[in-house]
């Protein structure tokens, strides 16, 4: 069994804890795209993991964890972040982690870069993490990229710096920053590829040996659909593929392979940085905002920031279960809307006086939104901790189906809360036939 598990919205909806939910029925949790801007938290008891480029797999000890070729990886943040999850007791070795000999560095010029592309934008900035992960994809679309076998090799990583930082630092300059210097990126980063030279592995490979003996395989993409480099709100997107589509060639897996698709959805809307947010709360509904945000937490895992709050856009959530194929959604932060007396969605998009079902292409387009909303009434009841679907409020229930209704997917689990253990799985669904365990009291 392989199933690809994917954002359906702009990011932050919870991947991480669905993923540590479902990971103890996995034999391998891989990582196909993206950088250490993502961020994933998951909470086991009194401790709280924050994962930037580890799977979230990587807190259950029975799990072998893979960062694939279609990942950028900072060999920094990777060891930074290895250390602090090593000293909250989680064992991390090359017989855990697995890293993509074909996966591409970050390297420090990539970051630098990273700031003059947003100062260049000026207006028009993506609102970017400013973590080299652009710039980085940038060199491996234009076959300038050093990949992690390459690093491996002394002479060619001095050779592949020295070439790239002679262009990089063009650029650097141009912007009134102080020029890079190739010895001294070498002698920070080769003594971190030697110490990264255990963990790296033939990681295609190795996931086809897996299939071959039936074991299963969990597919965690980073970022969510809206912010797919072809299939998001372009140009404010990542520089990957995070949609399912990406998961094949990220991970090195052939896409008849794959047993199904999970989307998480948020029982409301969020963005990070810049860019179009058609439900995003202004204006008259700044404290309905600011309620969300505070009741669900709604702040960047990795960089602390706000992040904007909307109601739950049903135009947006189908089309990316359309894009992805998602065969099961599971809903994340049911609790969170607890204290809302009405809740909106929106169901459908009016641009210019004409009413669309679609999500356009044109960022322009998205910017004009008018969002057609049917508002239903709140539960204004404590759900949090829930563990069978009965125990909900009424309206709490009907709220889950209109949106299951709304998107076309059945929805088969429900969070209601940050812990493991506050979920409900519903019964007869495409998740409960995946995932049911003996391991799950609480089905």
């Amino acid at each position: 069994m392989i199933i690809v598990i994917i954002g359906a919205q702009w990011g932050d909806e919870g991947k991480g804890k669905v993923v540590d939910l479902l990971a103890d029925r996995f034999d391998i949790v891989a990582r196909y795209q993206g950088g250490h801007n993502a961020g994933h938290s998951v909470y086991v008891g009194d401790k709280a993991f924050v994962l930037r480029l580890l799977p979230s797999g990587i807190i259950h000890e029975d799990a072998t964890c893979v960062l694939g070729n279609g990942m950028v990886i900072d060999p920094i943040a990777f060891f930074e972040e290895v250390d602090q999850i090593s000293e909250k007791g989680i064992s991390i070795t090359p017989e855990r982690l697995k890293v993509s000999s074909r996966a591409h560095l970050i390297m420090p010029y990539h970051r630098a870069l990273d700031h003059t592309s947003e100062e260049r934008l000026g207006n028009e900035k993506i609102g970017t993490t400013l973590r080299g992960i652009g710039p980085a994809y940038e060199d491996k679309a234009g076959r300038r990229g050093i990949r992690v076998s390459d690093a491996l090799v002394p002479e060619l990583l001095k050779l592949r710096i020295e070439r790239n930082l002679e262009e990089a630092n063009r650029i650097i300059v141009l912007y009134g920053r102080e020029p890079l210097r190739s010895d001294e990126i070498f002698a920070e980063i080769s003594p971190l590829v030697e110490r990264l030279r255990p963990f790296v592995a033939e990681t295609s490979h190795f996931l086809a040996e897996a299939k071959k003996q039936n074991k299963k395989i969990l597919l965690e993409g980073a970022q969510a659909t809206l912010l797919d480099v072809d299939h998001g709100t372009y140009p404010y997107v990542t520089s990957s593929n995070p949609t399912a589509g990406g998961a094949s060639v990220g991970a090195g897996i052939p896409p008849h392979h794959i047993t199904g698709v999970l989307g998480i959805v948020r029982t409301y809307a969020t963005r990070v940085g810049e860019g179009p947010f058609p439900t995003e709360m202004l204006d008259a509904e700044e404290d309905m905002a600011n309620l969300i945000r505070q009741r669900g937490n709604e702040y960047g895992s990795v960089t602390k920031r706000p992040r904007r709050c909307g109601w739950f856009d049903a135009v947006a959530t189908k089309y990316a279960a359309e894009l992805n194929g998602f065969d099961s959604v599971a809903l994340t932060k049911l609790d969170v809307l607890d204290a809302l007396p009405e809740i909106k969605v929106c169901v459908g998009y009016e641009i210019d006086g004409e009413t669309i079902d679609t999500f356009p292409a044109v960022s322009h387009d998205l910017g004009k939104i008018k969002p057609i909303y049917e508002t239903l009434k709140g539960w204004e009841t404590d759900t949090l901790g829930t563990t069978k679907i009965e125990d909900l409020p009424e309206n709490a229930r009907k709220y889950v189906e209109f949106l299951s209704n709304s998107i076309g997917v059945e929805i088969g689990l429900i969070s209601t809360g940050p812990e493991r253990d506050q979920t409900i799985i519903l019964q007869d669904s495409v998740m409960e036939s995946w995932f049911k365990s003996e391991k799950m009291s609480y089905l």
